[in-house]
């Protein structure tokens, strides 16, 4: 039964290989399409508005076109969109879906619902290149960036699970699931334009916040993108020694080089940032470590979120306890520091913060 559903997908890949991929194409780009096959050029609007308003599966939903005219999309065109390969439910309600690729690939998704918001957790790349020490999916092999319209499917799913499930609607997106958003940087920039564009979802950009494990070179070119989403940066270490240990990221992007980069961005932008902190039992949760934190914080308005660790089979980190970690949160706040401690959702389906490897 494997066996055939392998020679299924391989043939599926091989048709649509043979087709253009019409997500990758401009409204533009597609209107010239079908001038030159004879039809009228605003049926690419048309086309458009199917694609990522509508959020269209196939060309056959297109009722609105002629029989003719979707017969003609659907033999030269195809629209790669990612399926539900399973599914798991929390027993705090959170939600983790896997994903499949038209190649075969996977990643994963996930639906977090509290009382008043429900936020969608979306991947950026198939695994992941950055192998910090504390994270599942770094120790996963980096297999490809996803597509614009792969990351933009996410959300269109897990905003349909937020409707059949809880009955309310998608209000969040953080890019925080597998890999490295800032290493997928045209991709990302892509998909949120069609997720908050007034002709694609139509969802604002402060209810999305972008994650970077540190890449500067990046940040800056959000600056002078104009970003308009929020940046959240995992810092988890405010010591370059400490945080080289756990991110070797953090050896070509030091804290002073963030530093700037993040100065640089809220000279721009005008945003404050967020720090995220996974806070680890006798490794960076001492005074000393919240002293270094609150310095760091100095630099760029920003507020910190204090994240409960999850473990992982790969590494031996354990979580702080609760008495040093309501130290560490009360140090920061007496000196002004916003801070959130954001306890883990999800854990025991694999689902929290740092624990997205593909097991299901």
């Amino acid at each position: 039964m494997q066996e055939k559903a392998v020679h299924i997908q391989k043939e599926v890949i091989e048709v649509n290989l043979s087709k253009k991929d019409i997500r990758k194409m401009s409204i533009d780009a597609i209107a010239e399409d079908l001038t030159a096959s004879g039809e009228k050029a605003f049926r690419a609007k048309q086309i458009y508005e199917w694609l990522w308003m509508k959020s269209a599966a196939s060309f056959e939903e297109m009722t609105n076109l002629s029989k003719n005219l979707r017969e003609w999309l659907d033999q030269n065109y195809c629209i790669n969109r990612i399926t539900i390969a399973d599914k798991q439910l929390s027993s705090d309600r959170t939600i983790k879906v896997a994903f499949r690729l038209h190649d075969g690939n996977e990643v994963e998704g996930v639906l977090i619902p509290t009382e008043n918001r429900m936020t969608a957790c979306v991947s950026s790349q198939v695994g992941c290149s950055l192998s910090c020490k504390f994270c599942a999916t770094g120790y996963l092999k980096r297999m490809r960036n996803l597509e614009a319209a792969e990351i933009y499917d996410q959300v269109v799913m897990i905003k349909e699970l937020a409707e059949t499930h809880y009955d309310m609607p998608l209000s969040n997106i953080v890019y925080m699931g597998m890999g490295e958003p800032l290493l997928n940087y045209k991709n990302m920039m892509e998909s949120i334009e069609h997720i908050t564009s007034e002709k694609g979802l139509h969802m604002s950009p402060k209810r999305i916040t972008v994650s970077t494990a540190g890449i500067s070179k990046m940040i800056k070119k959000l600056a002078d993108d104009d970003a308009k989403f929020n940046l959240a940066l995992s810092l988890h270490a405010a010591n370059d020694e400490k945080r080289s240990q756990i991110m070797s990221i953090n050896d070509s992007n030091n804290l002073p080089v963030l530093r700037e980069a993040l100065e640089y961005y809220h000279s721009k932008t005008k945003n404050r940032v967020t720090f995220e902190y996974c806070v680890f039992n006798n490794f960076n949760d001492s005074l000393e470590d919240a002293k270094e934190l609150w310095q760091f914080t100095k630099y760029v308005p920003a507020k910190v979120n204090l994240i409960e660790y999850n473990p992982i089979d790969q590494a031996d980190f354990t979580n702080t306890d609760e008495d040093k970690l309501d130290k560490f949160a009360a140090f920061l706040e007496d000196r002004g520091v916003i801070v959130n401690v954001r306890r883990s959702r999800g854990k025991d389906i694999d689902a929290a913060c740092g624990q997205l490897a593909n097991k299901h």
